[in-house]
Parts: structure tokens; C-alpha cells; sequence
């Protein structure tokens, strides 16, 4: 079986690839030849002079409502519900979870070719099983179709302050909440009665009048509730008007399929368990509930150090991020947020950690009696789990997968002491060697303090590695 860098490129245009071969980091040697065309030139590997660390910090332990599987749904039925299960005709679909207080929840589902190109909904139902009225806030709220936030091929960079660009619907919902977005379409407050159900998303999924019958939604919401709720996320087609045209499901509608549904389908492949040592690792798509909203970093010399000290000229210190089975790049770190509950044949963790805000501070000091050039980029090298030539490997030319799609934010002081907030859109293919985020003038025996911030998005593929190199 290929590793997970020659998988199909449809794999990566739908989220994180779901396939590798353990231990394998070889390319695929039987690609076509084609008569009569230009000869490829030689890819050439590029290793960056430098060390790898781990990640500084941990995840919090905000839970987080995880639906993404099946992420191509043909079926309606429960994607994700953590109700009790008594009372339900399929027991095994609901996990008995209630969140309290702050939670997170995201929801990523794609339809294909449905019959009769009918519209599918995804719905997310609320519940109160106490004998007081519970109030959900909705603090950042951000929902997007396909067809309004593509897949594009796009520079490497682009300014976003304004939130304009985006190559995806998981990309640009996270950015928008990276904002602290609540989009027009969600209540700010959610006022559930005793024993009673409210829907927190009924939004469709159309394919009628599409140029393909391709489309997807990715929703990503920050709540807090005032008391306990359990929660559900299921997908149901389109009901009838007496005209025939469409309307959305009712609440009573969505009540029925969670009482008496049972799986929505296909279901995905089963995950590979996190024992295993050999043969094919399968990843798979996340149906549960994983721990984890925020990683919060400060990217020192040690647990007792106030600064980061710049590396020598030419040689770059690179902090892993996402690390994850098969990719922790030589660090030992598995970043991947641990599962709280899910389904047996859903993903053991939550791999690629999809919404999980990495926060990421870099006193930077110059220590050195020479003016120096420093620069900041965040990279995403070739896939492996040890580092095999001492340092992360890019390639020319890049491998044509767009691993990494979203926007980060960036704050710090500028050489003309100015404090800026920058918004930058990323698009980055496999191996590809990058001009640098920002870079730096750094005085001798100066500090300057550079915070970087990231809701990893949806439609990306980890690991990337932020890296500091002081320029020759």
C-alpha cells in the first residue's frame, strides 16, 4: 500500500488523509509515462540545518463535540449524539456525554450525487434534562457551505485582515471565529426549557443547480451553558411543501431520528488501534467527543527561561506542531487530543486536532553583540515519525498536495516600532520552501516578543513546524 504522500490528491481535498503505510516514507515508482512530454526536472531534497522541539505546553481540558464521520454522508441517520441511550431504539448510537459550562463544538460532512439531487441537512439538537431553564451562549459562531468557500489554488501568502480570503469551508469557519465572528444566523443566547430540545444548527447542504453535485458544510461553534445539555448532530434530507419544494426538517422531525434513527452512512474505514506496530495505519474520521480547545505555548530555552535565544547564523530552531502516530518529526510528541468518548469504528484520537487553537508566544533575545536578521515561518516539511537526516526535509519542487489552508494572526512590535495584527492567509503544499512569515532586525542584547495564533483548520493535514532562523 502507498504511504499517505501518494495518496489520490481527492483525498486532501476533503480533509485530513485517512491512510499510511507505518514506517514507509517512500514515493510511488510506478507513475505513468507519457510519450512526447517535457522531461521532469530532478526533485531535490533540502534539509534545514537545525533542531525540532517539542511543543511547549499542553491541551486544556474544554471538551470538544467532534462530528466528522462519515464525512461523505448517503444515508441520514445519528452522525454523533451524546445522549443517554434509554430510550432510543439504537443504543450504540448515543455515548451518555453531558457538557457543562464551556464547550466546543465542530461539524464537518460532505454529500455526493444524492438521489433525486435532493438537499441534505445537517441539524444539531440541544438538550436540558434538568428541572431549570438552561441558558447556552453562543460566543463565536461561523458555518459555511462548499459552494461559498471553495477549494483554490492560491499563492503562498495573502494579506487577510479583512477575512476575504479563504480555500475551504473549515478554513474560513475558523478563521471567522479566530476573530471572535458570530455569524447573523445564531443566536447570541440559547434558553432551553426543563426536560426540553432546541435546535442549534438546521442548515442545508444543496446540490441542485450546483456544476457538480458536490457539497459539503463545516460549522465550528464556541458555547458555554449555563447548566448540563447533551447534544446531537444528525444529518436528514430535505421534507416536502404541499408545492413539492424543499423545506427544512422540523424540530419534532429531527426528535424522531434521534429516538428511533440509527447510524447515518457510509460508514468510514475502522481505525487502526494505537497498539499496533505494523502493516497499514488508518487514522480515521472523529465521531466523539476529544479533549481539547486550546494550546497555549511560550516557546522559551527551558521550563525556567523568560526568552527564546536566537540560533547561531544559518541554523533555525523548529517547534513542532500537531504532531501526531506517524508524525511526530523526531520529537517523541503526540499532540493529537485524546478521545473522552467515541464510536468503535471511529478514530481513537483526534487527529489533526481540527479547531483546537494553538497560542503561541516567542520572547525572542539576541544575546550576541552583532546586530542580527531573524525570521519566523510556519512550514509544513515531509511526513515522518524520526527525524531521518537531522533536521526537517523540504523538496523542489514541492509535492503537489495543499497540506496546510488557513489563516493565522500574527502580533508583534515591527523594526519601526509599531505594533502591528496581521491576518495571513496560508497555502502550502507538501515540502515547499517558503519565504518567511516576518522577519526581524534584532539589535544586540534586544528582545522582541512575537505571539502567533492558529485555529488549525479543517482541510489541512498535519505536522508544520514554526521556525526561527537567524539569517547568515
Amino acid at each position: 500500500m502507498l504511504n499517505q504522500l501518494a495518496l489520490p490528491v481527492s483525498l486532501f481535498l476533503f480533509g485530513f488523509a485517512i491512510t499510511q503505510t507505518i514506517g514507509c516514507n517512500t514515493f510511488p515508482t510506478n507513475s505513468t509515462v507519457i510519450a512526447q512530454t517535457s522531461p521532469q526536472p530532478t526533485p531535490q531534497e533540502i534539509v534545514q540545518p537545525g533542531e525540532v522541539r517539542a511543543l511547549p505546553g499542553k491541551l486544556d481540558t474544554i471538551p470538544v463535540f467532534n462530528s466528522n464521520s462519515p464525512e461523505w454522508v448517503k444515508n441520514e441517520g445519528i452522525l454523533l449524539s451524546t445522549f443517554p441511550a434509554n430510550g432510543k431504539k439504537v443504543p450504540a448510537a448515543h455515548l451518555n456525554f453531558p457538557f457543562q459550562g464551556r464547550f466546543d463544538l465542530f461539524a464537518h460532512h460532505y454529500t455526493h450525487t444524492p438521489k433525486d439531487l435532493q438537499t441534505l441537512y445537517v441539524g444539531v439538537i440541544l438538550h436540558n434534562p434538568n428541572k431549570q431553564p438552561v441558558t447556552v451562549d453562543v460566543l463565536q459562531a461561523a458555518s459555511y457551505l462548499m459552494q461559498d468557500a471553495p477549494f483554490v489554488t492560491l499563492p503562498a501568502y495573502l494579506e487577510n485582515n479583512d477575512g476575504k480570503v479563504y480555500s475551504g469551508p473549515g478554513a474560513r469557519a475558523v478563521s471567522d471565529v479566530l476573530r471572535g465572528v458570530r455569524q447573523a444566523d445564531f443566536p447570541a443566547k440559547l434558553v432551553i426549557p426543563p426536560g426540553g430540545n432546541r435546535m442549534l444548527l438546521n442548515h442545508p447542504i444543496p446540490v441542485r443547480n450546483l456544476a457538480k453535485p458536490v457539497n459539503g458544510r463545516s460549522s465550528f461553534l464556541r458555547l458555554r451553558s449555563s447548566g448540563k445539555v447533551y447534544a446531537a448532530s444528525m444529518a436528514m434530507f430535505a421534507k416536502k411543501n404541499p408545492d413539492s419544494s424543499d423545506r427544512a426538517p422540523t424540530l419534532t422531525e429531527w426528535q424522531s431520528l434521534l429516538n428511533n434513527g440509527g447510524f447515518a452512512g457510509p460508514r468510514d474505514k475502522t481505525p487502526t488501534p494505537p497498539n499496533a506496530t505494523g502493516g497499514s495505519l488508518i487514522y480515521g474520521r472523529v465521531a466523539g467527543v476529544s479533549q481539547g480547545s486550546q494550546w497555549q505555548a511560550n516557546l522559551v530555552d527551558n521550563p525556567q527561561a523568560q526568552y527564546l535565544t536566537i540560533p547561531e547564523p544559518g541554523q533555525g530552531i523548529s517547534f513542532a506542531v500537531d504532531t501526531l502516530r506517524g508524525g511526530r518529526l523526531g520529537t517523541a510528541q503526540i499532540q493529537t487530543a485524546k478521545m473522552l468518548v467515541r464510536y468503535p469504528d471511529t478514530a481513537y484520537e483526534a487527529h489533526g486536532n481540527y479547531g483546537v487553537e494553538y497560542n503561541l508566544n516567542l520572547p525572542l533575545k539576541n544575546h550576541t553583540n552583532q546586530t542580527q536578521k531573524v525570521t519566523l515561518t510556519l512550514e509544513t516539511p515531509l511526513k515522518e515519525d524520526k527525524l531521518s537526516k537531522g533536521g526537517i526535509r523540504l523538496r523542489q519542487p514541492s509535492l503537489d498536495f495543499p497540506f496546510f489552508r488557513g489563516t493565522v494572526r500574527l502580533r508583534y512590535v515591527d523594526d519601526q516600532g509599531q505594533q502591528k495584527t496581521r491576518y495571513v492567509h496560508l497555502w502550502h503544499r507538501t515540502g515547499q520552501v517558503l519565504e518567511p512569515l516576518v522577519q526581524f532586525v534584532l539589535p544586540p542584547a534586544s528582545q522582541r516578543n512575537v505571539k502567533v495564533d492558529v485555529i488549525y483548520p479543517p482541510d489541512s493535514t498535519p505536522p508544520q513546524v514554526l521556525t526561527v532562523r537567524t539569517l547568515k
